[in-house]
């Protein structure tokens, strides 16, 4: 019996953050929001072979602030109206932004600050 896509999605995987060990779906998404630590970006970070710099932070925390408020992603516009300066001094575009995180732009800024998959589709 073939698993569909979905199903697959749902699959609980760990990875290791420092001392302890945290619940992730089979693409990396955490299952629980509040699993979510500096840590466990970085450690995502590290996998992906993207040095965090103080651009990505703010897009990460943007991201959590904003979900937290509203249990949504934003959608990428939102995101780069919103900081778009701070991303990229000249202002920042769609492509800076999907520049800035090369594996799937909003999808893995979304990964990195703890949203959950099911949310991500959206960006």
């Amino acid at each position: 019996m073939k698993t569909s896509d979905e199903e697959r999605e749902k699959e609980q995987n760990t990875v290791q953050v420092g001392e302890k060990q945290v619940a992730v779906n089979n693409k990396g998404y955490l299952i629980n929001f509040d699993d979510w630590d500096e840590n466990f970006a970085k450690t995502m970070s590290e996998i992906d072979h993207l040095k965090l710099t103080d651009c990505h932070w703010e897009a990460i925390n943007f991201l959590r602030d904003f979900y937290r408020e509203y249990e949504v992603p934003p959608h990428p516009r939102s995101v780069i109206k919103a900081i778009g300066d701070k991303i990229s001094s000249w202002g920042c575009t769609k492509k800076d932004f999907e520049k800035a995180f090369p594996l799937g732009g909003c999808k893995q800024a979304c990964r990195l600050a703890g949203l959950p998959l099911h949310y991500c589709h959206s960006c």
